[in-house]
């Protein structure tokens, strides 16, 4: 479906997310319309001319007409929009999402859902260190990845739409993986590393450490300028993984100390050739 630049497509929340969005997608001539909260995200967005129109509220006509719908929202709030607002959609619709957590919202959306509107769920591993639609950019999706993450509730159709979505915003990598399975993955490679920059970022409030810092501290704690709100959401959302990921790191953390007590140079050298071979796995060729 999503070939077809004739369909609509409606962005519900123009933040950086859904603003990366629309910006990919006007590329291929679609009609790209809006819905989000704010009124200065919707004129910026026709002034640079990657929106066709928009509304900071629900307009019945807009999401009426729309084939396919993003939705760019915090997890509650999604599910809240759904709940308030899905008798508006056009019967045959797809909609789709950015949320950074599955389980918690996934099954509760797909059972809630209006049995003639299908929801494929999607999360692309992108993102920057600031917020807002004026930082969007058609760019950000080169070279990351983007996992669907269907159900048995849907269908082949859906799925290939979803996945040609992410081909077509520039994705790399565009993989399925379930629910759960995204969940698990999430907690490690995500979830983790930010609670980790959170952690080093606060463990030493000593002064001017700023002006004497290289680039080993600037690239681990990259992720740690966060937005406390989303993020703590994602991490309530996906507790149980995320606390056994904890776990696992701290285990090993106290290995790594347990061995520098004991100046044990042969375990550490060999953590560390560990580490440096994982690491090559993960470099972008």
């Amino acid at each position: 479906m999503i070939v077809d630049i004739s369909k609509k497509v409606l962005i519900v929340g123009l933040g950086l997310l859904g603003g990366s969005y629309a910006r990919g997608l006007k590329r291929y001539g679609f009609h790209i319309s809006a819905v989000t909260k704010e009124q200065s995200s919707i004129d910026y967005a026709l002034k640079e001319g990657f929106i066709d129109e928009g509304t900071t509220m629900p307009d019945k006509k807009i999401i009426g007409e729309a084939d396919l719908i993003i939705f760019a929202l915090y997890p509650h709030i999604f599910v809240e929009w759904i709940e308030q607002n899905q008798k508006l959609f056009k019967s045959g619709a797809i909609i789709t999402d950015v949320t950074g957590v599955k389980r918690s919202i996934v099954y509760k959306i797909q059972d809630m859902l209006r049995p003639d509107v299908e929801f494929i769920p999607a999360h692309p591993m992108a993102g920057r260190e600031v917020s807002g639609v004026e930082n969007s950019t058609d760019k950000m999706f080169a070279g990351a990845n983007y996992i669907v993450t269907p159900t048995d509730k849907n269908t082949d159709d859906a799925i290939s739409t979803c996945m040609e979505l992410g081909r077509l915003l520039g994705f790399e990598n565009v993989t399925t993986l379930s629910p759960e399975q995204h969940d698990e993955m999430i907690g490690f490679l995500s979830q983790l590393t930010h609670c980790i920059a959170i952690t080093l970022m606060t463990c030493n409030d000593t002064e001017n450490m700023e002006k004497f810092t290289g680039d080993s501290f600037r690239d681990l704690t990259r992720i740690a300028r966060i937005n406390d709100l989303m993020w703590s959401e994602l991490f309530i959302s996906n507790k149980d993984i995320l606390l056994k990921q904890m776990d696992s790191f701290m285990d090993k953390f106290n290995h790594l100390k347990k061995m520098l007590e004991q100046e044990d140079v042969d375990g550490m050298r060999e953590m560390m050739r560990h580490s440096t071979k994982r690491r090559a796995l993960f470099d972008k060729k």
